[in-house]
């Protein structure tokens, strides 16, 4: 029987843990940007429950989409509704199940690389991204391909950056991941926690901050 995931259960469980995360989103992106990945994103999920809670005719992942892309400044504003766009156009061609899922990250991911131009091992939201797409291509289930980003996440604690604010710090990140791989990472974690609620991920904070989580 093929899975399917409500992409309104996906957006809000998301909004939940960036709230947790705030504090370590921000922390991290002092020591790489502007310090405001965490408000940023907090207010576009905030400001997408906001649009959830008042009715919608579109696909959900499509509302995201015009919150961020409308709404949301800084880098994550532009680049994370592009995300949703394209994922919401996906989900809406080819349904809420495993081939949904990956062609919108698929294309979401393409898109990203095609206005950033990063690849994987440049620090960025790209290191996140590629392996959960990978995952997904592959056919893994929902948990294993959040195992998958969040590992992708974790290692660009050991990248010296090659683009964006950070390329400009040398080795002062060194020793803490990306805060935008890490938004990423979560973002599958809240996918997989919608899709396989008992499956054992551990919570945000074990996300976040415990190397053996997931």
């Amino acid at each position: 029987m093929t899975v399917t995931v409500d992409q309104e259960k996906v957006l809000r469980i998301y909004a939940e843990a960036a709230r947790t995360a705030h504090d370590r989103l921000t922390a991290l992106d002092q020591l790489s940007g502007d310090g405001d990945f965490g408000d940023n994103l907090c207010a576009g999920l905030d400001g997408v429950e906001a649009r959830l809670d008042e009715g919608f005719d579109q696909v959900p992942f499509t509302v995201a989409a015009q919150v961020f892309l409308d709404e949301v400044g800084g880098t994550s504003g532009p680049l994370m509704g592009l995300l949703f766009q394209e994922m919401g156009r996906a989900l809406a061609a080819h349904g809420d199940g495993p081939e949904g899922w990956a062609a919108g990250v698929r294309e979401g991911l393409a898109a990203i690389q095609r206005v950033g131009e990063a690849e994987p091992g440049d620090r960025t939201l790209v290191d996140a991204l590629v392996p959960a797409r990978d995952a997904l291509d592959a056919g893994s289930g929902f948990a294993d391909t959040a195992r998958a980003s969040l590992a992708g996440a974790r290692a660009t604690a050991d990248i010296k950056a090659r683009r964006g604010r950070a390329s400009y710090l040398g080795e002062r990140a060194l020793g803490a991941p990306d805060p935008g791989a890490i938004g990423v990472a979560l973002l599958f974690w809240s996918l997989a926690r919608a899709a396989e609620p008992d499956t054992d991920l551990g919570p945000v904070t074990a996300v976040l901050d415990d190397p053996a989580a997931g």
